[in-house]
């Protein structure tokens, strides 16, 4: 059952994957690349330092696509396939989740390669050293966070998906409202602390992503 269910969305996601995976190998590569003309040791730590906004907006991106793959089908048929099969509803959610969870780990492993890659080819300077094997964990941990966060979204209603979102969409809109009136709720960055700063629950996504570091 579950190599029929990893087929199925290896189908559906396999340009994601294959996008993802040559994103994750080129963006260490590229970093090291466009730093390598920097003077100092400190002017290149910067620009590795703003390459990495990019890791967290890749594996947040890989994860919400296969997340939403994971359960089009389904939504499209009204669930009938699964009601229709032998074994419980927690049962076939897991299946799902463990077949993307396993469609992700090419980019992961890419990351990983292509921080090897670009640490081992690059020139840097005394006291810098990679972190590509760091770099590759977080990525994956990060990873795992988000595809768990938008499979239990995804695997609802089209409206609990659309509650959840216009929840986020109006905390958004009405702290830009109150700081455009000048009124100092501070709610976006009380919610940012509380879900970014660690123990939040995306805490992982926050903080310098570094594959080179002193």
């Amino acid at each position: 059952m579950f190599r029929v269910l990893l087929y199925a969305q290896w189908k559906w996601t396999r340009l994601i994957v294959a996008l993802g995976t040559v994103a994750g190998f080129a963006l260490p590569i590229l970093s090291l690349q466009t730093a390598g003309g920097q003077g100092s040791a400190g002017d290149l730590l910067r620009t590795v330092q703003s390459w990495g906004v990019l890791y967290p907006a890749l594996a947040a991106t890989l994860a919400v696509l296969t997340a939403i793959s994971a359960w089009a089908a389904d939504h499209r048929g009204r669930h009938v396939y699964a009601l229709s099969l032998p074994l419980p509803r927690w049962r076939y959610a897991l299946l799902r989740l463990a077949a993307g969870a396993v469609l992700l780990m090419p980019p992961a492993l890419a990351v990983w390669i292509g921080g090897m890659l670009a640490t081992a080819t690059a020139t840097l300077p005394a006291g810098i050293h990679g972190y590509a094997g760091w770099l590759a964990l977080r990525f994956t941990l990060t990873l795992a966070v988000a595809y768990s966060v938008f499979f239990a979204i995804s695997s609802g209603t089209a409206r609990t998906a659309g509650a959840i979102l216009g929840c986020f969409a109006a905390l958004i809109v009405v702290s830009l409202l109150a700081g455009a009136a000048d009124v100092n709720l501070h709610i976006f960055e009380l919610a940012q602390s509380t879900v970014l700063t660690w123990p939040g629950p995306l805490a992982i996504f926050a903080g310098r992503w570094m594959l080179i570091d002193v």
